[in-house]
Formats: C-alpha cells, structure tokens, sequence
C-alpha cells in the first residue's frame, strides 16, 4: 500500500508528465487601431505596447483552429491587436526539417517570430479564409532547421476589421501538416498555470507530511 507521501509523489510527477505532453498556447488581444508596420520586429512592439495596457484578454487555448477574438472573448471585431504563443518542445526523432503554416485575418498585415527570430512579416490585407492557395493571405515557412528542445512561435497581427477565423499548423520531416493543440503530441516542459498550482498544492501536501512525522519522533 502506497503511504501519503508517495501518493502524493506520484500525483505531482504524473500531473508534470501530463504537461509535458502537448504544446502549450496562449491567445492574446487588444485594441489598436495601428496601421501596418515597416517591419516584423515594429509588428512586435506594436503588439506588445497594446497588450500592456488595461483591457487585454489572454486564454489559453486547447487547439489553434478556428480561433478568433470574437469566437474566444465574445469581444469586438475591430480595431484589434493579435499575439499568439506556442511553447512546443520538439523530441530528438521530431527534429530536422520543419514546415510552419499561419491563417490568419489581418487586414492591417503581421508578423511570425520563431525563437526570437523573425520569420517573416506581410503588411497587406490578409485574409487566410481557410485556404492556403493564396500566398500573399497566410504565412507559410519550408526547410526550417528545428533541434531537438524548446521552442516559441509567436504570430503578431493587427486587424480593422472583421474579424476571422485563424489556423497554425506544423509538419515535421515531410509529415502531414496538423494543427498545434494540447494534443499534437509535441513534448513541452512547460506546464500551464493550472498545472503549477496542482504541484505546488501537492509539495505543500509532502512538506506537511513530513513536518509531522518529524514532530512525532
């Protein structure tokens, strides 16, 4: 029979495991009424500055498809300010040559950052709508040289109006693309905050076990 504290072992190390399994993404908006931008790294500062005002919205998100401010926040579809967040962790039979795909609606154009890095930006109307025939309304990014560990995709944008549906996806070694989710089978060793609190809570459990124990000898 397991005593508490090896229960409560088992717990804290299996709820990291459960974190570790899926990438993890964040979805955040703001409003702006900013215009296209110069460059990737002025879509970023752009984007940050509106986010740190009062009145930004982040969620985490279980599968990027489909997403939109207005199908996650229930929230205007203009004048808005896009950054998403993928943490994925990529395992050493995953590493090699990546391909990354973005839908998205930004009719003021945006901005894909890899690692810190930008990848790309676009400053014209983009309208993904569903379809990746049109080059100029996605991101689409081939041959990328992606090791083994931790990664972070960031999409920057900036939309005026009416707001759509987004999509990112990824394909690993000539695979099929698929859509980044809590479920992509991607390896991340970040936990979510959910996550956080739950080992916390049960090393808090350890800690008071043992503080007892010890006051009994």
């Amino acid at each position: 029979m397991k005593t508490l504290s090896q229960a409560l072992v088992l717990s804290t190390l299996g709820l990291a495991g459960l974190a570790a399994q899926a990438s993890v993404i964040t979805f955040e908006t703001a409003s702006s009424s900013a215009g296209a931008q110069a460059s990737a790294a002025d879509y970023r500062s752009v984007v940050n500055a509106a986010l740190a005002q009062p009145g930004a919205k982040l969620a985490d998100i279980a599968l990027y498809d489909g997403i939109s401010n207005t199908s996650v926040f229930g929230g205007s579809s203009s004048n808005i300010a896009f950054r998403s967040t993928i943490d994925f962790g990529v395992a050493a039979n995953q590493a090699g040559s990546w391909s990354l795909r973005a839908g998205v609606d930004f009719g003021k154009g945006g901005a894909v950052v890899l690692d810190g890095v930008a990848l790309g930006f676009k400053t014209n109307d983009m309208w993904w709508a569903g379809s990746y025939a049109d080059p100029s309304q996605s991101f689409s990014f081939s041959n990328l040289n992606i090791a083994a560990g931790q990664h972070r995709l960031q999409i920057f944008g900036l939309e005026g109006c009416c707001d759509g549906g987004q999509q990112a996806q990824f394909s690993s070694n000539g695979a099929a693309f698929q859509s980044f989710a809590k479920t992509d089978g991607l390896l991340n060793a970040v936990p979510e905050p959910s996550s956080y609190a739950l080992m916390l809570t049960g090393l808090a459990g350890m800690a008071w076990v043992a503080r007892r124990r010890t006051a009994k000898r």
